[in-house]
């Protein structure tokens, strides 16, 4: 028995530590005593869910299951076996562990230790050695750690779908946050029972005429003049009511102002709240943007940059002096009704593409394509698209004429790119054979390139590099306009190198 010293208990009892006897350990060995050899080992397959016997050698020569879900452990072949072939790889340290030093004290160290199964899947398992006598002969007592090890996995999928749902709710408190402060409508949150303002956007603190933070925790019916106190009343019993009340006209406190009120009622952990949006009136809004309006209206008529609004379908609501000089039509109100495709591009393939466009990415930057004039002229142009929603979603067009700035020579009439990715945006507009030989040029004269750079000019090395004749490499050359060259190697381009 263990005689070390432990702390005092309850009642001046000693304090129990794991694996001793709290009262009368003469108790426990006069009943051990009387067990025969039989029934000790019976009372091991009973305690533990496998019991093995391990000779000095380590080598296994009996095994008890006393769990029938280990049936799946193939523990018959594991007599005469070592007992660290009956477990995995980085298990068998444990096993040599335990069976260096086995315990023989009430304390004992256990291991966790992994047996393979038929299934492929490791069977976990708690073992802890002890030395039955005089010889090295060990009792090897295990647990299965299945059970144990569901309820972490479980617990484990439980925190990671709570901080899952966690971080959800905090990118969707972030866009509320986002959306609360920026929209331009006045929004108020109030408790339905004490009337205080929970939340204040800076829209509703404008139309309020106070600053936001002043305006959480004060009551609302102090936000309006008295004498329309009993209107507000009156709307939010409504609102009580009907959970939706209709627009009122009430006047703020302080400045004598007019705004526009209207109230919801909503609930939210078990809490009435009001959703109360402030606006100006109709009127007061129109006077004070007239003017902006106005003067953005003249710059988007007089700017150099075509611009065009029209609807879904790409039928002209709006085009700019621009656009109508580009289209060769005496004045920006002939074109409005009329499809843009009419001047745009390849009749019914690039405003196709456009739209089809702006339906997946609402926004389209630098497509090339150009603008036929109603005299047949043409015009190299970019065009840079959005989609505006809303009630009445529309299209927005800036098109830019860039026929000076861009290469006069081209394989087309809208001009071939020399990037991948602007090859593809080509796709409907331009036919796949066109497609296909400016690639196959491109990629040869950057080989060509390539080779020259290699050679540092060599015209024969680079002729032998690319597996081409030298006859040939010449015509490559002067079709791809990379020197001057004459065959014999006497030309500007062919360097001293060339052989």
């Amino acid at each position: 028995m263990d005689r070390r010293p432990t702390r005092p208990g309850p009642a001046g009892r000693p304090a129990a530590t794991p694996h001793t006897f709290v009262n009368r350990p003469e108790a426990f060995l006069h009943a051990f005593s009387a067990l025969g050899a039989e029934n000790t080992a019976s009372l091991i397959a009973a305690a533990a869910d496998v019991a093995l016997l391990v000779d000095e050698s380590g080598i296994i020569r009996d095994v008890s299951i006393g769990n029938a879900d280990l049936a799946e452990l193939p523990h018959d072949d594991w007599i005469g076996k070592s007992w660290t072939e009956t477990v995995t790889v980085e298990s068998r340290p444990k096993v040599e562990a335990l069976l260096s030093d086995p315990g023989v004290g009430p304390v004992q160290r256990w291991r966790h230790v992994n047996h393979p199964s038929a299934q492929g899947v490791d069977v976990p398992m708690m073992y802890s050695a002890i030395q039955t006598g005089p010889g090295k002969q060990v009792v090897a007592i295990g647990r299965d750690m299945r059970p144990l090890a569901t309820i972490q996995q479980r617990l484990i999928s439980a925190q990671q779908s709570m901080e899952r749902d966690y971080l959800r709710l905090r990118q969707l408190e972030t866009r509320y946050r986002a959306l609360f402060q920026s929209v331009s409508e006045g929004v108020l949150i109030v408790d339905a029972t004490t009337l205080k303002i929970v939340e204040a956007n800076p829209a509703a603190a404008r139309v309020l005429d106070e600053a936001a933070r002043r305006l959480v925790g004060r009551a609302l019916t102090e936000c309006f003049d008295p004498a329309s106190r009993p209107a507000l009343q009156s709307l939010l019993d409504h609102a009580r009511a009907a959970r939706q009340a209709d627009d009122t006209r009430l006047a703020v406190a302080g400045s004598g102002s007019q705004a526009t009120v209207s109230v919801s009622l909503f609930r939210q952990d078990s809490v009435s709240l009001f959703l109360v949006r402030v606006t100006p009136p109709a009127n007061e809004l129109d006077v004070s943007a007239a003017p902006t309006r106005r003067a953005v209206l003249a710059a988007v008529d007089r700017a150099p940059d075509a611009l065009v609004v029209t609807d879904p379908s790409g039928r002209i609501l709006y085009a700019n002096a621009s656009f109508a000089a580009m289209a060769q039509m005496d004045s920006s109100e002939q074109v409005q009704g009329e499809p843009l495709d009419r001047w745009l591009g390849r009749a019914g393939v690039d405003l196709g593409v456009l739209i089809a466009t702006l339906r997946q990415n609402d926004a389209v930057r630098l497509f090339p394509t150009v603008m036929r004039g109603r005299f047949g002229g043409e015009t190299t142009v970019e065009i840079s698209a959005t989609a505006v929603p809303g009630e009445h979603p529309c299209l927005g067009f800036t098109v830019r004429d860039v026929g000076r700035r861009l290469p006069a020579e081209g394989r087309s009439s809208v001009g071939l790119s020399r990037t991948v990715g602007q090859l593809t945006e080509l796709v409907g507009r331009v036919p796949l054979k066109d497609i296909v030989g400016e690639t196959t040029d491109m990629i040869e004269q950057l080989c060509i390139e390539a080779a020259l750079q290699l050679t540092r000019d060599n015209r024969a090395a680079a002729a032998e590099m690319l597996g081409l004749s030298r006859q040939s490499l010449y015509v490559k050359l002067r079709r791809y306009g990379l020197g001057d060259y004459t065959p014999d190697g006497s030309g500007s381009g062919a360097g001293a190198g060339e052989r």
